[in-house]
């Protein structure tokens, strides 16, 4: 049989399922959780940059996440809300390699957030005496930049490498949106080099973020067990908590996506692991920094009587 050679520049994405009885539901339910994402995460960054009390490293780290959050929505959730109602679905190569631009470029700049957020919270409780000098305006300005940069280049890495691919295969992505991964099955190209970028880079700066966050909250505790006051231990494990929960949700999807045994773009068949790193996480990061957080609760109710 021969192989039929014609290069493909338009693909169909499949979606979360192919069940026609259940794409209104779906449509109404990730709709709303877009809505409520980004009224959380937007909200809370203008709550930030309204009230004056929230002017801190802290909080200025807390809406910069905040906005890496709405930009991983934004890259995956609008395009799958027109695929639900759309039967073609289908989506051309350069908006494939945009889409996935978008979400690693946001996705990249969250890990490296999670690790200014960790560092600040280690210099405030374990330095708290130097804090103001440690995080000065010009320092906490950088990391963020930082992180911002390090997000912009990282995925143009791994569209560059797209551009060695031909696509000649069926057309159809197993996916709901362009990951990376699926599309390496499509490639009549062998995608061997690829693939091995990404989990390298992906296993890079997982392990220096995720281990530079681990170390930060090690010496974090260690200080707050030193503490005598009841209060003060409180205090810190409250700011600090919320922060691990959203870093264990983040790195424990992210470690199964790229990085666990049978992650290869052959045997990724699995959604529900980009789903809630997609979807899931933005939506409820807002709500795990805020409802525990007395100076945002108390800035929000502020507002609302004024």
């Amino acid at each position: 049989m021969e192989v039929n050679r014609t290069l493909l520049t338009e693909f169909v994405l499949r979606g979360i399922t192919d069940l026609p009885e259940l794409q209104i539901p779906l449509f109404l339910v990730f709709f709303f959780i877009y809505i409520t994402t980004m009224v959380g995460n937007l909200g809370l960054i203008f709550l930030i940059w309204k009230d004056p009390h929230l002017h801190t490293p802290m909080y200025l780290f807390l809406g910069s996440l905040a906005f890496a959050d709405a930009c991983t929505s934004s890259s995956v959730t609008p395009r799958m809300l027109v695929d639900i109602l759309d039967h073609d679905k289908m989506i051309s190569l350069n908006e494939c390699m945009a889409q996935y631009y978008f979400f690693g470029s946001s996705a990249t700049t969250e890990c490296f957030l999670l690790v200014m957020m960790a560092y600040d919270r280690y210099v405030a409780i374990c330095n708290p005496l130097f804090y103001l000098v440690v995080m000065s305006n010009r320092v906490y300005t950088c990391l963020i930049s930082v992180s911002y940069i390090i997000g912009f280049l990282h995925p143009l890495v791994h569209v560059g490498l797209l551009f060695r691919l031909t696509f000649c295969r069926y057309n159809i992505i197993d996916h709901f949106y362009c990951e990376i991964l699926p599309l390496y099955t499509l490639s009549c190209t062998d995608p061997s080099i690829n693939a091995l970028v990404v989990f390298i880079f992906s296993a890079v700066i997982q392990a220096i973020t995720f281990t530079s966050i681990m170390v930060s909250y090690a010496c974090v505790l260690f200080s707050i067990l030193k503490t005598k006051s009841e209060k003060g231990r409180s205090k810190a494990f409250s700011t600090c908590s919320a922060h691990l929960l959203s870093v264990s949700l983040f790195y424990g999807t992210l470690f199964f996506m790229y990085v666990s045994p049978g992650s290869g773009p052959n045997k990724y068949k699995d959604k529900m692991y980009s789903l809630f790193y997609t979807i899931v996480i933005p939506l409820l990061n807002p709500f795990i920094y805020s409802l525990r957080n007395k100076e945002v609760l108390g800035a929000l109710r502020k507002l609302i009587k004024s």
